[in-house]
């Protein structure tokens, strides 16, 4: 007998949000590899993964029984922790969904069309220029055929299966949307994000158990997705005594093996116990395996627990007080030689910075150093490969004690959640939209403190174009873009987010890219040399740059910063 339902009440919306949430953690691996350009940042499906989990957070700790007040718990958790372009237009549909449902305690069929039509229409408006062929398309196709369902039919199961038909017919036609999707012959990725969540919403509904075989749990998908949680959590000042669960744990259990089985496996029962050992749970799981990472202060309880399902077929378990205190060690080993860059900066004359706080998004002390020295006053540790969440930027604003703040995403796929966190900051902020390092760079040194915050704005952004931006980095996979064959592993010289170079020798591709940037007005070439490169490196190609042009002024700087070896600006 068909199940139909004509009701949404607290339980099954709170099953749908935790039903997508923990479908895009199982797929998280699957969307970044949609990702379409080469370059090791394909991290769309983790974003959405996080952002989503958020929200699924916030929702289970919403004490109403109100949809509608479960609807805005889900809409807040996913502002905050939204991350990337993608985990903002995801946070910005349910925005537009939970506010049109507000106060309600339940959700007919029509309801839940209209909530998701409202949630397309905020997405729209949430992005300057719209681009067909994306997350956006997804929605608004699902919208449509959801509103055109639920005229003929009460039966919510018919309407979502509705809903989903028309998002995976949307996805489909992508690649004919959008080019560069055909040439790489993938579909979006956040489209398929956006797909898998509704349906889950779907399943979870009509009860169905999601046997799909496309996603085989990897080894890389939980380490994607725990270095992600760590990013959060590790501080290198934190005491080792201060962390309250001391040990990262995990386990990978086959279902229905070993000698101890006595419960058959349920997603539900096997998280809610572990959930009450620790923090940082991560459980991933299809028909045959199950993977947890969880801090806890009792490992044995998490691998009786696992037994209890199936067999252990890996176990890991870290002293993270210990780890800690390594941090610490390393962190004090370099304290002197920082100390010293302090005492120095101090006995400079300080700059007045009137109330401003000037926050930069980057990876690398290096960088973090050159920073600081234009004038940021806060970092934010992230970038191409862990983009920070809306909540990162809002708590640094927050936190600086400034009467107005100026941000430096310093790469587009921050601006979104930069101008998420602008909006509900305690104070004053603006976005200078810096694509790369050395825009940002170049954008300090247009800053005035004395002039106000719109002023300093439309001057920092008025310099974005007097700087050309290089970045080499390496292919991650095969691919063919804009008529440029690219090999994985071969190198890349990125020219204003463009790949203009590619070549199996890294300093082939880095003087090539080089080439490409300099004209005759050509003055000043910066190279930033990262962790993947040494000075020795930098020396040689400033040399081979030199005897391209004499009259050139070459500086070289060490930003340790990670995925590119250099970094190239040219004024």
């Amino acid at each position: 007998m068909k199940l139909k339902i004509t009701t949404i009440t607290n339980l099954e919306f709170g099953k749908m949000v935790q039903a997508a949430s923990q479908k895009l953690n199982q797929r998280a691996e699957f969307i970044n590899s949609l990702n379409v350009f080469p370059v090791p940042d394909g991290d769309t499906g983790t974003n959405m993964s996080l952002s989503m989990a958020s929200g699924a957070k916030y929702e289970r700790e919403e004490t109403s029984t109100q949809v509608g007040d479960l609807a805005s718990a889900l809409a807040k958790g996913l502002l905050m922790g939204a991350r990337g372009n993608s985990g903002v237009i995801l946070s910005q549909i349910f925005r537009g969904f939970s506010k049109n449902v507000a106060g309600k305690a339940t959700l007919d069929a029509n309801d839940l069309a209209e909530a998701f039509a409202a949630g397309a229409q905020t997405a729209y408006k949430a992005v300057m220029k719209p681009t067909e062929g994306t997350i956006l398309t997804v929605i608004r196709e699902a919208a449509g055929a959801g509103k055109k369902a639920a005229k003929s039919t009460d039966d919510i199961c018919e309407v979502m299966t509705k809903v989903v038909e028309a998002a995976e017919a949307a996805l489909k036609s992508t690649p004919d949307l959008l080019p560069v999707l055909k040439q790489v012959g993938v579909v979006d990725s956040g489209g398929q994000g956006l797909t898998f969540v509704l349906e889950a919403f779907s399943d979870a509904l009509s009860g169905k158990v999601d046997e799909s075989k496309d996603y085989v749990p990897a080894d890389a998908e939980m380490d994607s997705m725990i270095d992600a949680a760590h990013h959060q959590s590790v501080q290198g000042k934190l005491d080792p005594n201060d962390i309250k669960y001391g040990y990262c744990t995990e386990i990978m259990v086959r279902i229905g093996d070993g000698k101890l089985v006595d419960h058959e496996f349920d997603y539900d029962t096997f998280y809610d116990y572990l959930a009450k050992l620790g923090d940082s749970l991560l459980v991933i799981n299809d028909d045959e395996i199950v993977k947890v990472h969880v801090h806890t202060e009792h490992p044995g309880d998490v691998m009786t627990w696992g037994q209890r399902f199936g067999a252990l077929i890996k176990v890991k378990v870290d002293n993270m007080r210990l780890q800690q205190e390594t941090i610490m060690e390393h962190d004090q080993e370099e304290t002197s030689a920082e100390n010293k860059v302090a005492a120095a900066e101090s006995a400079q004359p300080q700059i007045d910075m009137h109330g401003y706080a000037i926050i930069s998004v980057s990876s690398g002390d290096g960088i973090a150093k050159l920073f600081t020295g234009l004038g940021v006053t806060h970092i934010i540790a992230g970038g191409q490969t862990m983009n920070p969440s809306t909540a990162d930027i809002v708590k640094a604003v927050n936190d600086s004690g400034a009467k107005q703040a100026l941000v430096l995403p310093n790469n587009k796929n921050i601006f979104l959640a930069a101008e998420q966190a602008a909006e509900v900051a305690d104070v004053p902020v603006k976005i200078v939209h810096s694509k790369t390092i050395s825009q940002g760079m170049t954008a300090m040194l247009a800053f005035n403190p004395e002039a106000d915050l719109e002023d300093n704005q439309a001057e920092m952004e008025d310099t974005l174009d007097t700087v050309i931006s290089g970045q080499v980095t390496h292919a991650v996979r095969d691919t063919t873009i804009d008529g440029l064959e690219i090999k994985k592993a071969d190198y890349m010289g990125l020219v204003d987010g463009k790949i203009v170079i590619t070549n199996p020798d890294r300093e082939t591709a880095t003087l090539d890219m080089v080439k490409a940037m300099l004209d005759e007005d050509s003055e000043l070439v910066t190279i930033i040399y990262g962790a993947d490169a040494t000075k020795a490196d930098a020396d040689k190609l400033a040399k081979a740059v030199q005897a391209l042009d004499s009259e050139l002024e070459i500086e070289i700087h060490e930003g340790d910063q990670p995925v590119y070896p250099f970094l190239i600006s040219v004024e």
